[in-house]
């Protein structure tokens, strides 16, 4: 069990958050050159598309922690340093893009912060922390710190 647990976690993460951590790192320089070209319908149709994979995978997501916690379990290392930090970051990962990731693109697609590159630079920092937090966490998932399985 503990096998088919993490094969559909690791699926998981690769299907749905890797789709979600490209298209966000796309998105601003996409919108910076949809506000160059305001006429250019295919620049338009790119950020929107972004913005959908972004919002689409993201749900899609929430699968990841729910198998990482069924595999955790039945691995018994729930109580694990390593995995309490894993989740905790997982948690801050989902927040930056709940919060910060998805709702800045939202502005930028509606026209709010239209036009501003400020706006483009700021979503790309927030991103690159969301992408940041989630390489900690891959990284975590393979070290595994105090594993006994020699990982």
């Amino acid at each position: 069990m503990n096998k088919l647990l993490l094969s559909v976690h690791v699926l998981a993460a690769i299907i749905a958050i890797g789709p979600v951590t490209v298209a966000a790192s796309m998105f601003p320089p996409a919108a910076r050159r949809a506000m160059a070209s305001p006429d250019d319908p295919r620049a338009a149709e790119t950020v929107r598309m972004l913005h959908r994979i972004c919002r689409v995978y993201a749900t899609i997501g929430v699968v990841v922690p729910v198998f990482g916690f069924a595999t955790a379990s039945t691995m018994g290392v729930l109580g694990d340093a390593w995995l309490i930090v894993s989740i905790a970051l997982t948690a801050l990962a989902a927040l930056v893009l709940a919060v910060l990731v998805l709702p800045g693109q939202s502005a930028l697609l509606e026209g709010r912060g239209a036009g501003s590159r400020e706006a483009t630079v700021r979503l790309a920092m927030v991103t690159g922390v969301f992408n940041l937090l989630w390489a900690v966490v891959t990284v975590l998932m393979i070290v595994r710190p105090g594993s006994t399985t020699g990982a």
